[in-house]
């Protein structure tokens, strides 16, 4: 099974993704991470994307299809894929049904996680972790049982992301539906497009996307 997995910065794709990962041995292909891993192991798009970037310039589709390309090339054919990060445009969605097309796979399901933005900007502004251990915690929804004391560790010293901030993730959302507002349409005419409510539980979430993909 390969699918696609939509959803803004924050709204739990890299959470439900390792799960599908624990859950049923699918892998995760987020192109940065795979970006960054062709150019340290030195692959030929590895070589290619490291000159772009070390040249300061955007990595073209051309090589972010290549990236994708070793990878499924590295799979079996039974192993199912989720896509993070990736397609981003109309001409990376085609050429991602040339890729699976070309390895005898095909896109079975899409699925976005939608979030309300208020909410969001809340649950991500208010996140912060033990600068010790990294164990995870929020200003409203999960502050350490002691306070100042970090439950797993007992660690005292906590850290936030400098990025985790309103403006930024208001960017990031407006950023989201600008990239996916032209790809969503190609899928929807293709009738495999999910909606799932990226607010509620985390295992809510994951009962509902297993739900569609047991369809």
């Amino acid at each position: 099974m390969n699918i696609i997995l939509l959803g803004p910065p924050g709204a739990g794709k890299g959470t439900q993704a390792q799960r599908l990962v624990g859950e049923r041995g699918m892998v995760q292909l987020s192109t940065g991470d795979m970006l960054r891993a062709a150019v340290k192991a030195g692959t030929p798009i590895g070589l290619k994307a490291k000159a772009v970037m070390e040249a300061g310039e955007l990595v073209s589709d051309e090589i972010v299809s290549g990236i994708i390309g070793e990878a499924l090339d590295g799979l079996q054919a039974e192993t199912g894929v989720i896509f993070d990060g990736y397609p981003r445009t109309a001409a990376q969605a085609e050429s991602l049904d040339a890729l699976l097309a070309d390895r005898g796979r095909a896109l079975d399901h899409v699925i976005e996680l939608e979030v309300d933005e208020d909410a969001l900007v809340e649950r991500i502004t208010g996140r912060f972790t033990c600068a010790t251990c990294g164990e995870g915690y929020h200003d409203r929804f999960k502050q350490p049982a002691t306070a100042g004391e970090c439950d797993k560790c007992h660690g005292h010293e906590f850290k936030r992301r400098p990025d985790d901030n309103e403006e930024t993730v208001r960017t990031r959302m407006a950023e989201y539906r600008a990239k996916t507002a032209p790809i969503l349409p190609i899928y929807d005419a293709r009738d495999i497009v999910s909606r799932v409510d990226g607010m509620a539980d985390i295992a809510e979430v994951t009962d509902a996307i297993e739900a569609i993909l047991d369809r």
